[in-house]
């Protein structure tokens, strides 16, 4: 990388490397010039470092000592390299990067090296690419979504090595088939070493903490009166069945994340258990996600991700699955049955807004919140059927559905349904325009104050977990490690 100057501002720092370059090319000392104008040799070294910025009076006394003048002195030739690089150095001490490593500044003296400059700036360099990759924009973190979701449609959702490491650490445990126990979960956590403790005190920024020092894995003292104590469990202990390590990217973030929430997927819902379940399910034409739900004691969003998991691969059935805020956002989504579901130019399905008619939807209009619901969808890709269901969140409420193609729907309870829409939400009338009356009505007479989410406009979180605040995990470890 080429170091200049010649587009930055002139700084105190700039301005004192080029009184020492023009002190030196005319072969004066500091006392020469401290003595030409009147100030002592420690002063005109701070103005040489830039630790004290001379007056206008001042610097028209010394572009007068050193032959040149104001504008020469504030904007004259490119500084030497040596200066250019110390100057790069210098400032780079003073930023963000090498106080959040924790690392002291030094003085640049005439005995470091070039070279020694030269690694230094490269280094600092490439940490600095390193944190803007990790601080990746709305659009990146879209890119890396959409060449995940397009893998997990190239394996239809389904992960055999994933699949195998479930059924190596049940088997590990003993596991004889069927749901799993909270004891269960407990024992895979002894075969990897861990034991579990609840606190009240952990850092709001996780859902836990392991301390692989001493084999200890914390969790929320709150989390079994808010849901499934199993899963908060399960998915502490993936990471570390699954041997990640920091993730270098906001993809392999991503990735990481996606691997540990089919694994523990995977783990409540055994493969070699569930398939046979599945495949009699079939054969009844009475295949349900509410029963998978009620079998494995797991929420309605797990059942539904499970079946996408195993649905083509072991039933021939492709699939679409969905997850809709009651804003109508599109938070989850993943098909390989063809639906065309809305997108942006990069291809991303998550931000956009599902169409109104579409059951994901409809279902938050339906009163009767205790059974399913079912819905047949007329698309200009073809009609298919979907069953769904809203549940709350700390976010607020979610739908969650998952469909088939019509031909499809033979083997699922609900397919008698008499519900119907029409979806075209590839053309503006659908539902992204209203309709012509009311926008002559209203169109040069309303004006809304938008809502913009946060991360519209911010990058997403960084650091080496995205989110997490490592000083309360740090010090959330000191203050319970055993003593």
């Amino acid at each position: 990388m080429t170091l200049t100057d010649r587009t930055e501002e002139p700084d105190a720092l700039t301005i004192g490397r080029r009184i020492r370059q023009l002190r030196t090319a005319r072969g004066m000392t500091l006392e020469d010039l401290a003595v030409l104008i009147d100030r002592a040799p420690s002063q005109v070294s701070m103005f040489e470092t830039g630790k004290r910025e001379p007056k206008l009076t001042l610097l028209q006394a010394i572009a007068r000592a050193l032959g040149t003048t104001l504008d020469g002195l504030l904007e004259g030739e490119p500084l030497d390299e040596r200066s250019t690089m110390e100057i790069a150095l210098e400032r780079a001490m003073k930023g963000q990067t090498f106080q959040a490593l924790g690392l002291p500044s030094f003085r640049i003296g005439k005995s470091v090296p070039d070279d020694a400059l030269a690694v230094m700036l490269a280094l600092h360099g490439e940490i600095e690419r390193l944190r803007d990759e990790r601080a990746a924009t709305p659009e990146e973190a879209r890119r890396a979504n959409v060449e995940l979701r397009d893998l997990m449609r190239t394996q239809d959702n389904y992960f055999a090595d994933l699949e195998s490491r479930a059924s190596e650490i049940l088997a590990a445990v003993g596991h004889p088939g069927g749901p799993i126990t909270q004891r269960t979960a407990s024992e895979i956590a002894a075969h990897l070493g861990f034991t579990l403790h609840y606190a009240p005190d952990l850092p709001q920024t996780t859902r836990s903490v392991a301390d692989l020092a001493h084999g200890r894995l914390y969790l929320s003292s709150s989390i079994p009166a808010k849901g499934d104590a199993r899963t908060a469990v399960l998915q502490a202990l993936s990471s570390r069945i699954l041997g990640h390590g920091e993730p270098r990217s906001y993809a392999e973030f991503l990735r990481q994340r996606v691997e540990t929430n089919y694994l523990t997927g995977a783990l409540l819902v055994p493969e070699a258990h569930v398939v046979p379940v599945l495949h009699e399910a079939k054969a009844r034409r009475a295949i349900s996600v509410e029963d998978l739900r009620d079998t494995y004691s797991v929420s309605y969003e797990t059942a539904a991700h499970r079946f996408t998991n195993l649905a083509t691969r072991h039933l021939e059935i492709p699939v679409h699955f969905l997850k809709v805020h009651e804003s109508g956002t599109i938070t989850k989504a993943y098909e390989n049955d063809d639906v065309n579901f809305p997108t942006d130019r990069l291809g991303a399905i998550e931000g956009q807004m599902c169409c109104r008619r579409w059951t994901s939807r409809v279902v938050f209009d339906v009163e009767d919140r205790f059974n399913p619901y079912y819905q047949y969808t007329d698309t200009g890709n073809g009609t298919y059927w979907c069953t769904a269901r809203v549940e709350p969140s700390s976010e607020g409420l979610h739908s969650v559905s998952v469909g088939v193609r019509f031909d499809d729907t033979r083997w699922f309870v609900g397919r008698d349904t008499t519900n119907r829409g029409t979806s075209k939400h590839s053309v503006e009338t659908c539902c992204r325009r209203a309709p012509a009356d009311l926008e002559d009505r209203w169109r040069q007479k309303a004006w809304p104050n938008v809502r913009t989410p946060r991360t519209l406009l911010a990058t997403l979180p960084t650091g080496a977990f995205p989110g997490v605040d490592t000083t309360d995990v740090y010090e959330f470890l000191e203050a319970h490690a055993p003593r």
